[in-house]
C-alpha cells in the first residue's frame, strides 16, 4: 500500500502522543489505531501495525523504567516470557474465533479499573507485598493472552492488578507492567509478521515517535510518579469504554 508522505509525518506526530500516553498508563492503541485504519489500513493489517509500532514505544519505556528502582525483575522477567508467549497464543487463537463476544465483558471491565486506579492512595512507607512467582507467571498468561485476543487495556489492567494484589504504588505498578506489555507486543507482533500482516514502511516511520513518547512517558512517571499515573490510567479508561460503547451501540 502507497502512502502518501504527508500522511506518515502525521502518524508519525500521533504516535508521539500515544507513545507518552501508553509510557505512562497505556491506552496508546486507542489513539494510533483509528489512526491506521483512517489511513486506509485494512482491520487486520492496522492490528499487526499498530503492534509494530508499539513495540518501540514500548521498548523504550522499559528501558528508562529499567533504569529507576520502580522496576521489580524478580517479578518482570518470569511475567515478561509468560506474557509474551500468551500473547502469541491469543493471536492465533482471535484468527479463527471472533472476539466480538468480549466487548461487553471488557467495556464493564475497563469501567471498574478506572474506579480502582482512582481510589487508589499510596501509602508511602508501604514495601510491595511479596507474591510467588507462579502467581505473577497466572496474572502475565492471562493478561497477555487477553492482549493477543483482543487488547484494549492491557496496561491498564496489569497496573490495577499490581497496584492491589502486590500493593505497588502506582509507578512501580506502571513499571512492572511495562514489562509483561512489551513482551505481549512481542509475541503478539511475531504472528502478524509470520503472516505478513503488518505495513512496516507505517510502523518504521512511527517507531521513532513512539519511542520518543515511551521514554518520555516513562521518565514522567520516574520523576512526577502516583497522581499523573492515576489521572491518565482512569483517562484512557474512560475512553476506551467510550470507544467500546459506541462500537456496540
Amino acid at each position: 500500500m502507497e502512502t502518501d508522505p504527508l500522511v506518515l509525518l502525521m502518524l508519525a506526530g500521533v504516535a508521539l502522543v500515544a507513545g507518552t500516553v501508553d509510557g505512562i498508563a497505556g491506552g496508546g492503541g486507542l489513539i494510533t489505531l483509528p489512526a491506521l485504519l483512517a489511513a486506509g489500513l485494512d482491520p487486520h493489517a492496522a492490528l499487526a501495525t499498530n503492534k509494530g509500532q508499539s513495540s518501540f514505544g514500548s521498548a523504550a519505556s522499559l528501558m528508562r523504567f529499567a533504569r529507576s528502582p520502580l522496576l521489580d525483575r524478580r517479578r518482570a522477567i518470569p511475567g515478561a516470557i509468560t506474557g509474551g508467549v500468551a500473547a502469541a497464543a491469543g493471536t492465533m487463537t482471535v484468527l479463527m474465533v471472533p472476539s466480538g463476544p468480549l466487548r461487553a465483558a471488557v467495556l464493564i471491565a475497563l469501567a471498574v479499573a478506572a474506579v480502582l486506579v482512582a481510589i487508589r492512595r499510596d501509602l508511602p512507607d508501604a514495601a510491595p507485598i511479596a507474591r510467588p512467582t507462579w502467581l505473577a507467571v497466572l496474572v502475565a498468561g492471562a493478561i497477555g493472552f487477553y492482549d493477543g485476543f483482543f487488547g484494549p487495556g492491557t496496561g491498564t489492567f496489569l497496573i490495577v492488578v499490581y497496584a492491589w494484589v502486590w500493593r505497588d504504588g502506582l509507578a512501580a505498578a506502571s513499571a512492572n507492567a511495562k514489562a509483561v506489555n512489551f513482551a505481549s507486543n512481542i509475541g503478539a507482533l511475531a504472528v502478524f509478521a509470520a503472516l505478513g500482516a503488518a505495513d512496516w514502511r507505517i510502523a518504521l516511520c512511527m517507531a521513532a515517535g513512539q519511542a520518543a513518547g515511551g521514554w518520555l512517558g516513562a521518565h514522567l512517571v520516574v520523576r512526577r510518579g502516583v497522581a499523573l499515573v492515576r489521572w491518565v490510567a482512569v483517562a484512557a479508561c474512560l475512553a476506551m469504554v467510550a470507544r467500546l460503547a459506541w462500537q456496540m451501540a
